[in-house]
């Protein structure tokens, strides 16, 4: 069995990988990739894999915009940190799916599925997929509990200039410079956040649009921007997300 990973986060990557070849010793992990752009130009190279273990969100946008610029005819497991995802929305093309931290158990099933069944499927009917997302998602996040001293405060997505990772906690950082600890992760942020106004420019910032008051042309195709609060280290949006940034400044 060909395989083929399109993860964007090198240890879950590596990971999943490690558990491919304990459950499958016999396969071949003939790729990994890690944006739409690296995927789509794999497959248009490259004969398809017998099965394509996807995550949803990549650096540089949905991973379900691969299916608009090839056709595929594979089947696949999508993968996500997301649990809104409806499931019933996968069985839309009778595609399986698996929430992350993917547990062994739980990858093995979903190999048995796929030796057992008789996959065929002519293309994915993005359409139709992303129709059932809608139905099922979740209306983004409105509003944070935070604890200050011994109180707790409520805080309006409208006056969060962005959330940074940093000494292994996320911190909220308001309009007026205060810095809260919240229980979230960044990649959690990431979805539930509306992404008309936020955007995660690397690995540890989500910036709010209206906190951005200066952006430059950076090394290796990357944007270096001024931040209101000003944060205690300099932000550069990441070389895979600088595309899906201008993007997003644009629409």
């Amino acid at each position: 069995m060909k395989l083929l990973i399109v993860e964007d986060e090198v240890a879950a990557a590596r990971r999943l990988a490690k558990m491919l070849k304990s459950l499958e010793p016999d396969s071949e992990i003939v790729s990994i990739t890690d944006s739409i752009t690296t995927t789509v130009n794999w497959l248009k190279e490259n004969h398809e894999p017998d099965l394509i273990l996807l995550d949803i969100h990549l650096a540089d946008g949905s991973s379900f915009k691969i299916f608009e610029q090839v056709r595929v005819k594979c089947p696949i497991i999508f993968t996500t940190a997301y649990d809104q995802y409806a499931i019933q929305a996968f069985k839309v093309n009778s595609i399986d799916y698996l929430l992350k931290p993917i547990k062994e158990e739980e990858l093995k099933q979903s190999l048995l599925k796929y030796r057992e069944s008789s996959f065929q499927v002519a293309s994915i009917d993005v359409e139709r997929l992303m129709d059932e997302l809608r139905k099922s998602h979740k209306a983004y996040q409105e509003r944070f509990i935070v604890q200050f001293a011994d109180k707790l405060k409520s805080i309006e997505v409208n006056s969060i200039a962005y959330f940074v990772a940093m000494e292994k906690a996320v911190f909220l950082v308001s309009d007026d410079g205060h810095r809260y600890a919240i229980d979230y992760t960044v990649e959690r942020l990431d979805e539930i956040l509306n992404p008309k106004l936020f955007y995660r420019v690397n690995r540890k910032f989500i910036v709010n649009f209206t906190s951005i008051k200066g952006m430059y042309s950076y090394s290796k195709s990357r944007v270096k921007i001024d931040l209101l609060p000003i944060p205690e280290t300099e932000v550069i949006v990441s070389s895979e997300r600088a595309s899906g940034f201008k993007d997003w400044l644009n629409q």
